[in-house]
């Protein structure tokens, strides 16, 4: 038998342990930590305008929940050292929301006072798929409007959407990255408060006979007969 045929079977055995141990201490070293270098804030900026409504409610905002499915929420990218978001994208949403509604006087103090009440879901926060070369930013999400009066719940979707460049330097692509995941965001929230379907819930709500008829004082209480 010849020195060969002795050290060949031992030879792939070897292989696969070198590799098998490689790959098995490489995935946690690999995986980016937040840092404040790493780490940027979005912001929707200036409230978005609702659409005017012929009898105006008050909205409550019950509860954002995550639908994504992502285990690391916080977690924009995982290349290059990775970005990260400096709070979670349901708090994001629901400060977002409020900030607007509470612009224009359409936010209730309490759930109690709330004509209708929203219960958000989100099923995509971040950047979706794209070619490598540019960012795609994309917020999406559905709300459950009810009329605590009534059982009937009304969905009303919203998605936003972005494109940025990408960039060689890690500081210009957090730049872009930031900015782009904040107009995909600023995109969802016109998309939800100017589109057609809360204009179909508000008027579902309006005409079920939960608005004050015509003329009569919104939030006033009606003075007590003497």
């Amino acid at each position: 038998m010849s020195l060969g045929d002795i050290l060949w079977p031992s030879i792939p055995v070897f292989l696969l342990f070198a590799f098998s141990s490689g790959t098995t201490t490489a995935t946690p070293a690999d995986d980016p930590k937040p840092t404040p270098e790493n780490t940027i804030s979005i912001q929707l900026g200036d409230p978005v305008v609702p659409q005017k409504f012929a009898h105006p409610p008050k909205f409550w905002i019950a509860s954002v929940t995550d639908r994504c499915g992502n285990p690391q929420p916080l977690l924009v990218m995982k290349a290059r050292g990775g970005i990260f978001l400096d709070r979670q994208p349901t708090a994001i949403i629901k400060d977002s929301l409020e900030q607007s509604l509470k612009a224009a006087n359409l936010l209730a103090a309490d759930e109690a006072s709330a004509d209708l009440v929203l219960r958000v879901y989100l099923f995509q926060f971040g950047l979706a798929s794209g070619s490598g070369l540019d960012f795609f930013g994309k917020v999406e999400f559905s709300g459950m409007i009810k009329n605590p009066k009534a059982s009937e719940s009304l969905e009303v979707k919203a998605a936003g959407t972005s494109i940025a460049n990408g960039a060689m330097r890690k500081k210009n692509m957090q730049k872009n990255v930031e900015e782009d995941i904040e107009a995909a965001l600023r995109d969802a929230m016109r998309n939800f408060l100017r589109g057609t379907q809360l204009k179909e819930a508000v008027a579902a709500w309006s005409n079920g006979g939960g608005a004050p008829p015509e003329g009569a004082p919104g939030d006033t209480a009606l003075p007590r007969s003497q």
